[in-house]
């Protein structure tokens, strides 16, 4: 197996999110591709295979963290396209079937690629009890995000607050499915981004996540509503940190980004 680790979400390398790509015949056990991603140890390692002409998708696709196997992922899915598209496997937008449907990951002309997503439902929820102390902010609003991602979207005061968040991951498990997303606006738009977020996501096995892509679906319709733009580009300020250019189409979010490869290797087992 060729393996490749992937930086997405960001033009440069050591910077986004890493994720492992592994272009397949077909798919192994579960088991196996399991162990693999155990073996990467990034937050999502992508697995992915030729399906026949003539279906409604090209490629099949699965996410595996170093714990479980996830519904979906951004950041890996965009390091999927990007090898396809940069190793000459696939040529235009890559239609990838996923236990979230077929999402479509489009190259641009800047090379960037954008990624179709399903729009996360946010449902306003009462503040849990202990989450506060848990994340380490006292929240504003709390939205439970939808089965696809099954996190809590937490809105805090502002991005200085984002910025210093030291929680207790072992306390913020007992509050979502997946994991939490804490959020606000911008201090100064000027500097490139509209909003800014961190995503914890100890359920799965990342403490931190440094991109989240899959957290934009929700981060997106709740900064676009507030702020009165369908466009907006989102930092995500971990110690990696990367950006997320979101356009809200309904009940469909477009999610832009670049992607580099750093390592490319073989799995000798």
């Amino acid at each position: 197996m060729r393996i490749r680790i992937v930086d997405a979400f960001t033009d440069r390398p050591f910077a986004g999110n890493p994720a492992g790509v592994l272009l397949l015949d077909a798919f192994p056990d579960d088991a196996r591709l399991q162990n693999v991603a155990m073996e990467v140890n990034h937050a999502e390692t992508a697995f992915t295979h030729r399906l026949p002409e003539g279906g409604e998708a090209d490629w099949a696709l699965r996410w595996f963290t170093p714990a479980t196997e996830v519904a979906l992922c951004g950041h890996a899915t965009l390091a999927a396209a990007h090898v396809l598209v940069t190793t000459g496997a696939h040529r235009g937008p890559v239609r990838f079937a996923t236990r979230s449907g077929v999402l479509i990951a489009t190259p641009e002309a800047d090379g960037s690629i954008t990624l179709d997503f399903p729009t996360a439902p946010l449902t306003p929820v009462e503040i849990p009890d202990g989450v506060a102390g848990a994340l380490g902010a006292e929240p504003l609003r709390t939205f439970d995000t939808g089965p696809n991602t099954g996190d809590l979207l937490v809105e805090v005061a502002d991005e200085k607050t984002v910025r210093a968040l030291a929680p207790d991951h072992k306390a913020l498990a007992r509050h979502s499915e997946r994991g939490i997303i804490a959020t606000a606006r911008a201090e100064d738009p000027s500097r490139g981004y509209d909003f800014v977020s961190r995503g914890f996501f100890p359920n799965v096995g990342i403490d931190e996540d440094p991109v989240t892509g899959s957290a934009h679906t929700a981060l997106a319709p709740f900064w676009s509503q507030r702020l009165g733009r369908p466009v907006l580009t989102g930092l995500q300020a971990s110690p990696r940190s990367g950006l997320v250019r979101t356009e809200v189409r309904g009940e469909r979010t477009l999610l832009s980004g670049h992607a580099v490869t750093v390592i490319e290797g073989d799995l000798l087992v």
